[in-house]
């Protein structure tokens, strides 16, 4: 799940608490609550009840095998970006993982890999962003996508345009990536209909609730460290200590218990 269905899942879970001294670059929110105003609507109107629909009238065993199709086709677009995040280890999981499923698992509507060991391993070109010291930015919602960063949405922009399944697959095969996307982000709303109407429809101020919501899943999915292109890095490289934390001082440390 990504955007506004991954904040929701969060919350379901029991969100990581916010760091010590937060705060968020919100320089457009007049903008960004005009934007949630038309994406409430859009749910109301279109995406919740189709959402429900597809729920209560496709069966768990396909809307699972929807999800692992869509899961499956993603899998590239990670391995794309664990090689240029030089994380090589990753890059080969999701590589065996895409080839498993893609054999084995028929296509990938089934997910022998995770019975293996071969566990899903997200990640996007905003994480990549992330690891080469790109800032965070400022807070932004999207139209449909939802809550994201200037550095995630320049991060969207890119894996949706990068994506290698929709530049290898043939028309209409590669039309297929987007209509396994659309059904799995509605069978994420269906799964997360109570706490989707609880954050947007029930809390006192939902747009102020899902960004916060937001950025705390966010960074702490981004918690690892920040390579650093120091030209004092040890010789032979060009890349700084791939252990430094990137929220140490003389910043708060953003996940200190």
């Amino acid at each position: 799940m990504t955007g506004l269905a991954l904040c929701v899942g969060l919350a379901a879970c029991g969100p990581a608490a916010l760091p010590p001294g937060d705060s968020i670059v919100d320089a457009d929110e007049a903008q960004n609550r005009a934007v949630h105003r038309f994406n409430l609507a859009l749910d109301q109107s279109l995406v919740g009840p189709a959402s429900r629909g597809y729920g209560s009238t496709v069966p768990d065993p396909v809307r699972q095998g929807v999800d692992n199709v869509a899961s499956n086709l993603a899998q590239p677009s990670y391995v794309l970006n664990n090689i240029l995040q030089f994380r090589l280890g990753q890059a080969t999981h999701n590589t065996l993982r895409f080839v498993v499923n893609s054999t084995i698992g028929l296509g990938g509507i089934l997910d022998p890999a995770t019975a293996i060991g071969l566990d899903a391993r997200e990640t996007d070109f905003g994480e990549t962003l992330h690891i080469y010291g790109a800032p965070e930015g400022d807070f932004v919602m999207l139209p449909v996508f939802g809550p994201s960063t200037t550095r995630d949405t320049v991060g969207l922009v890119v894996d949706i345009a990068t994506n290698p399944v929709r530049h290898l697959l043939p028309a209409p095969e590669s039309r297929y990536v987007t209509v396994a996307e659309v059904l799995d982000r509605f069978g994420d709303r269906y799964e997360l209909d109570g706490t989707f109407e609880s954050i947007l429809y029930e809390s006192a101020d939902s747009y102020a609730q899902l960004r916060s919501l937001y950025l705390q899943n966010r960074r702490f999915e981004l918690g690892g460290p920040v390579l650093s292109f120091d030209p004092g890095a040890a010789a032979g490289n060009n890349i700084g200590d791939p252990y430094s934390d990137p929220y140490s001082d003389p910043y708060i440390n953003a996940y200190a218990p």
